[in-house]
């Protein structure tokens, strides 16, 4: 059974590393032999083994190891950093769409591309460190060192784009760790546990010297700090079950607009169906005073407004009478670019009704809401300063909603503009806050919640606000994870995408109680201990017993070494000319002198 595992790596080996595999100079000095003859399909190539004291490479081939070190490190960070920022990559992609103007899932083409680079480092990498558990020197094509370079340039420059654009993912990376950072402990314990055989292996065999120190210091520092990472760790969902607050409710965030036109009342029915506690989205006041739901500052998205007023595609959406945003279609643009790859899930009848949705004015929004008693929050923009409503956009507004049949109650008011004036014409409003001000001013304007962006959650300030009776709302949260996190530090709601999602989770993941967690940690340490210990002591018995043969040679085909040649070595052992490769003893024929 070893011997067939042996030959399948064999084989899965040479299909990557025939290009790796460069060819000698005219002097045969410590270079490989190149590619040499056909045999049973595969190409076999005879490679220089380093010799004792010798380094694992030229000058020029570590150069290329670190570089490779430093691009798996790098694409690393980097496709972890960009698969957590999944919860915005809807705002990544239209974000495009307003600069480029047209739609295309970018979010998702970035996130491939470094998965891609990822594995091409990775499995480079992950062939370098076995050729060097087995003593071979390392040689890497021009081609490779080209790809490495290439994944480099692209992580770096994706990295400063991103980190410019969107430099709140970096807050969303650090809320990451919060409930994945002791899985990452256990398997950054277990990436050095593994690696401890080439560094052990190159430690007792090469001759001292500042490198080599420093390589050998640096993993020994890496590794004790890997070991004691969980005393200074700290994760909200690390709690006992008997601790952890009720799940938090969702608002749905423009309705469900995974499920439907966004800011239509097809999405905000399809949020009440999928169990959304509020709803929330964007008000705008026609020309005519009209307030109607819409996000953006102008209809090219949402809309088919290039058909109808192609003329006016630039033209702010506040600017139309109410007559002329009726006569739009605020539904089609959802079936053609299917923003989040769900409309192929809607039956005949909903894409039917998806495709012919228009723009919703408040008053039909709030109806709703009185209808399934829903609490409703959104955002006000104010109009242009031309605009017939750019002073009274706020007491208009406020009509509508008396004018409709909803609770006051049921509003979540969020606008900061004329607080103590909307106060005073509805004190029945539920005053919120999007921005974080000190308790007493909060409390001093009547504040009940708070509607944070996801990057400010704390369990510290949310227990703060509750401590005060000021309940906490963050937007936009979307995954799982990001659920999970707001639910173990006791947050009272999310704004969501995805409520039919979140709303199937019974528990948050990653939750474990201190104990299992301590017994994780302990375990993981003592095993890698248990491992990487004999393994070191392994090497210095070896490298102590053969050198401790003063004179001793060993004779294999016409060439003398001081060391014998392992099991793995013979892999790459071939023979010269058109003849059969015969393997070659492990073992050579040893003479005293």
């Amino acid at each position: 059974m070893v011997t067939e595992f042996l030959e399948v790596g064999d084989s899965l080996l040479k299909i990557f590393l025939v290009p790796i595999i460069t060819r000698a100079d005219g002097a045969g000095n410590n270079f490989t032999r190149g590619v040499c003859q056909q045999d049973g399909g595969w190409r076999r190539c005879e490679r220089s083994s380093a010799q004792p004291g010798d380094c694992c490479c030229s000058k020029l081939e570590g150069v290329s190891f670190a570089l490779l070190v430093a691009a798996f490190c790098l694409t690393l960070v980097f496709l972890y950093f960009w698969g957590n920022a999944e919860n915005d990559y809807d705002d990544f992609d239209w974000f495009n769409f307003g600069n480029l103007g047209f739609w295309f899932p970018w979010s998702v083409v970035l996130l491939v591309i470094a998965a891609g680079f990822f594995t091409y480092v990775t499995v480079l990498l992950l062939l370098a460190v076995c050729l060097l558990s087995e003593g071979q020197k390392l040689y890497l094509h021009w081609s490779h060192k080209i790809g490495i370079l290439v994944s480099l340039v692209f992580t770096v420059l994706a990295t400063a784009v991103l980190s410019r654009l969107w430099s709140k993912e970096w807050t969303t990376l650090l809320l990451s760790f919060q409930v994945t950072a002791p899985y990452l402990h256990v398997g950054g314990v277990l990436l050095m546990t593994a690696l401890a055989w080439p560094i052990a292996f190159h430690f007792f065999r090469m001759n001292g010297g500042v490198l080599h120190g420093l390589v050998h210091s640096v993993y020994l520092v890496l590794l004790s700090a890997l070991y004691l990472v969980p005393l200074g760790l700290y994760s909200p969902c690390i709690k006992e079950e008997l601790s952890l607050g009720p799940a938090p409710t969702f608002i749905g965030h423009r309705g469900a607009p995974m499920l439907a036109p966004e800011n239509t009342l097809m999405s905000f029915e399809k949020a009440v169906e999928a169990g959304s506690e509020g709803l929330e989205t964007d008000v705008t006041i026609s020309y005519d005073g009209v307030p109607f739901l819409m996000h953006d500052r102008t209809l090219r998205r949402t809309t088919n407004i290039h058909q109808v007023f192609p003329n006016r595609t630039d033209t702010a959406a506040a600017m139309f009478t109410w007559a002329e945003l009726q006569s739009l279609n605020a539904g089609s643009w959802f079936l053609s670019v299917d923003p989040f790859g769900t409309a192929g899930s809607l039956g005949a009848d909903e894409r039917h009704r998806a495709g012919n949705q228009s723009v919703c004015s408040l008053q039909a929004f709030l109806q709703l809401a009185a209808h399934t008693d829903k609490l409703v929050i959104f955002d006000l923009y104010r109009p242009p300063s031309s605009h017939p409503y750019s002073d009274t956009w706020i007491q208009r507004t406020l009509e509508v909603i008396r004018q409709s049949s909803i609770r006051s109650s049921q509003v979540l008011w969020l606008p900061s503009d004329l607080r103590s004036v909307v106060n005073e014409f509805d004190p029945e409003l539920q005053q919120t806050s999007g921005s974080r001000l000190p308790l007493e001013e909060l409390q001093s304007n009547n504040i009940v919640k708070m509607n944070l962006d996801y990057t400010s959650m704390s369990a510290k300030l949310v227990s703060e606000y509750a401590a005060v009776n000021i309940t906490t709302n963050l937007y936009v949260i979307s995954q799982p994870w990001l659920y999970s996190l707001a639910w173990c530090c006791g947050v009272h709601s999310v704004s969501t995408n995805d409520p039919q999602l979140l709303s199937s989770m019974g528990s948050p993941l990653f939750l474990m109680t201190p104990g299992e967690y301590n017994l994780i940690w302990i375990l993981t340490d003592l095993l890698s201990l248990v491992l990487i210990v004999p393994i070191f002591i392994f090497h210095w018995w070896r490298e102590r017993g053969l050198t401790s043969c003063s004179g001793d040679t060993i004779s294999l085909d016409k060439a003398t070494y001081s060391k014998f040649r392992t099991e793995m070595s013979d892999i790459w052992s071939i023979s010269s000319g058109n003849q059969q490769a015969e393997k070659k003893p492990n073992l050579a024929t040893v003479t005293v002198t």
